[in-house]
């Protein structure tokens, strides 16, 4: 390990707390509503792709999954409650990425979507060409952010695979609400096949409409860990998720593994953006991961993540880390350890296929009350069952992310079962929720039994309730990408009084994979 050479602050105040315990107030869901579309919206997709990828036939790796929806992200309008804001991807690739990021949204409170008339021009089958900046095979990673003025942020990462290296951090804005997005901002773009720019955020400013941050990590990967990578499907660490499209090096590649954070940000309200930097560099042979950014009541900006020490080793140390800027991100931090992170991963428990989900992402949300430092952040952890199953666990800040304190690893209801893949958020009123999947209703045969629950705490994070979200699936039916695969991340909205689970479902077989987005509201 090579924790000496990071000189980082330790932050850690352990207690460990109790799953659950009665709460009040009880939260009822309403019955979700499909966001996404029926079967492809791309003429003549199939396994291989489609036309619109524009690679000759042929040419294309992986297997496409036409009509799969997966991996949502959402947004609320702060001057229109009423206005939500979504995307995902469309149908996803086996070995990355899907043909394009698809935008829609709601007027209504989310009780009925619409797509976005014109869509982000991220990728070519959503419009994008080299004129525009949108000129990829592919598109991943899609997240929204919405600022004080109304004005919305879509961002991905943009990809090809079958023809070249090439990729980039790419945002558009809408300012009518969703209905259409404007011109494409590359923030970043590499041709290296040893370049890998990674899961990114983007967090508009809460209180000032001329300031949004963008964050993401950047993989500098030698010839020799690249060539591995190509040939890699599963497992952990950084090398394991989207690298299969990395080739043998090239001139001027690294000769070491580095994984450092990269941010952008824009001071005029998305007209422009300042030059993409490196905010935090963890050293040789570590990187972070799953950078977001959240604001609190006195405005300072925390970026929670996962720090993987090792990264390039078979075996690696994980930790939960947080890092804040009080000067809308000019400058950063050192970052802070919240806790360890100890996952298991997760399977199906009766034929131990993987199941790929949000395992090395933590989620963070901030208390939105004036003036509240309050900062809360969860993952998937495994050390409540002795490192069986993994569960939801919650840490808590109450000075900005200076320290953390409180930390629970087993806030999920049922514990007897694998918990993943969490999203926390925070209503105006400080009710604390965290949308989540969970095994608890499968039994040893098939199908994969999958719910979606929402926890809610009514007391700062010391006690939870649950509520059920829509009706249990078949997680087996879903894309395989590493894994049965309905998203890296789940969506979770607020707005007064309301939670908005934005969360995938997988619709198809074993045999016909398919997934859908579908939106409810918890009140």
């Amino acid at each position: 390990m090579r924790r000496s050479a990071m000189a980082l602050t330790g932050a850690l105040a352990l207690v460990v707390s109790p799953a659950i315990s009665a709460a009040a107030d009880p939260v009822t869901a309403r019955s979700p509503v499909q966001v996404s579309p029926e079967g492809s919206p791309f003429p003549g997709a199939g396994p291989k792709g489609a036309p619109c990828n524009g690679v000759p036939a042929g040419a294309q790796t992986g297997t496409n999954y036409p009509g799969t929806e997966v991996e949502p992200w959402v947004s609320v309008n702060p001057r229109l409650k009423s206005n939500l804001i979504g995307g995902w991807q469309q149908d996803r690739w086996s070995n990355g990425g899907a043909n394009a990021n698809l935008a829609a949204f709601s007027l209504d409170g989310g009780r009925s979507w619409r797509l976005s008339a014109v869509q982000p021009r991220h990728a070519r089958c959503t419009g994008g060409t080299a004129a525009n900046k949108g000129d990829y095979e592919r598109a991943t990673d899609p997240w929204t952010s919405i600022s004080p003025n109304g004005n919305a942020y879509f961002m991905s990462l943009a990809l090809d695979i079958a023809q070249d290296a090439n990729h980039a951090m790419l945002v558009s804005r809408s300012t009518d609400g969703g209905r259409t997005w404007g011109p494409t901002t590359e923030l970043r773009r590499d041709t290296s096949p040893n370049i890998l720019n990674d899961k990114n955020s983007l967090t508009a400013d809460r209180f000032d409409s001329r300031f949004a941050y963008a964050i993401w990590d950047r993989l500098e990967i030698p010839d020799a860990q690249a060539a591995a990578a190509a040939k890699t499907t599963g497992g952990r660490g950084v090398l394991s998720r989207r690298l299969n499209s990395l080739r043998s090096a090239g001139p001027g590649a690294p000769t070491e593994f580095r994984g450092p954070t990269w941010f952008a940000r824009t001071v005029d309200g998305g007209r422009t953006w300042q030059r993409a930097r490196p905010i935090f560099d963890p050293g040789a042979g570590n990187q972070t991961i799953g950078n977001q950014i959240v604001q609190t009541g006195d405005r300072a900006l925390v970026n929670g993540f996962d720090l993987i020490f090792d990264a390039d080793q078979q075996v690696s140390d994980f930790n939960i880390a947080a890092q804040r800027s009080t000067d809308r991100g000019a400058s950063w931090g050192r970052p802070v350890i919240v806790d360890r992170h100890r996952f298991a991963g997760v399977t199906d428990p009766t034929t131990g296929a993987p199941v790929r989900t949000g395992d090395i992402l933590p989620s963070i949300a901030a208390d939105p009350r004036p003036g509240s430092k309050t900062v809360y952040m969860v993952w998937q952890d495994a050390r409540s069952t002795g490192g069986a199953r993994d569960q939801i666990a919650l840490a808590k800040s109450t000075d900005g992310g200076r320290t953390w304190r409180n930390v629970s690893y087993a806030i999920n209801k049922v514990t007897s079962t694998q918990a993943f893949t969490a999203a926390i958020a925070v209503l105006p009123d400080g009710t604390v929720g965290v949308l989540h999947y969970d095994f608890r209703n499968d039994d040893s045969g098939a199908p994969l039994t999958t719910s979606t629950l929402l926890l809610h705490s009514h007391d700062g994070g010391r006690t939870f309730s649950e509520t059920k979200i829509g009706s249990d699936f078949d997680m087996s039916g879903a894309a395989v990408a590493g894994g049965f695969f309905v998203g890296d991340y789940i969506g979770l909205g607020t707005g007064p009084g309301r939670f908005h689970p934005f969360y995938g479902v997988a619709t198809g077989t074993p045999a016909a994979p398919a997934g859908s987005i579908f939106a409810t509201t918890a009140r």
